[in-house]
């Protein structure tokens, strides 16, 4: 595979870094409080896995890398990774959601939009870029995901892809 990178990006929030740590911080402070109070063993084990939860998600969703090569967009966020070869890509442009799937989560989400699959790499201060695939991956039908650059992404995912996309 050819390493020829057309276009880097590296999205920092702010917003989600602090939305994350202070879920951890709250449920930190639950936990604690029921350690102190020796409540029933299933409440411990649940904040247990909440704690975990939001300090793995404060840790990995810290920076979305993005990377676009003649041949392909790759978006990680921290151990999750999504490669689109550009020639599977049918169109792109930029997204639009209703105000609470724009901001109800930031992170890798699997969700139905409009009838359609997406899998979604997002935070929350930046617009989105929404891809649609030509052939599923699994059920995946479109892949969106975060960026500062949402035009000049789009530019370089046009470029890169067949002359038959639609825009």
């Amino acid at each position: 595979m050819s390493e020829d990178v057309h276009y880097e990006e590296k999205v920092a929030s702010p917003r989600t870094t602090a939305l994350f740590a202070g879920l951890s911080a709250v449920f930190i402070l639950l936990l604690t409080l029921q350690l102190q109070q020796g409540g029933p063993g299933f409440q411990r084990g649940i904040l247990i896995v909440l704690v975990l939860f939001f300090v793995f998600s404060t840790l990995n969703y810290r920076i979305l890398n993005l990377r676009i090569t003649s041949e392909s967009l790759r978006l990680q966020f921290g151990v999750f990774s999504w490669t689109v070869p550009l020639e599977n890509v049918a169109g792109v442009e930029l997204d639009s959601l209703p105000w609470l799937m724009r901001n109800g989560g930031a992170g890798v989400h699997f969700m139905m939009i409009r009838s359609r699959y997406r899998v979604s790499f997002n935070v929350l201060e930046f617009p989105r870029v929404v891809i649609s695939l030509r052939e599923k991956v699994g059920p995946v039908v479109d892949v969106s995901f975060t960026t500062r650059n949402p035009e000049e992404v789009m530019m370089h995912i046009e470029q890169g892809a067949d002359d038959t996309i639609e825009t």
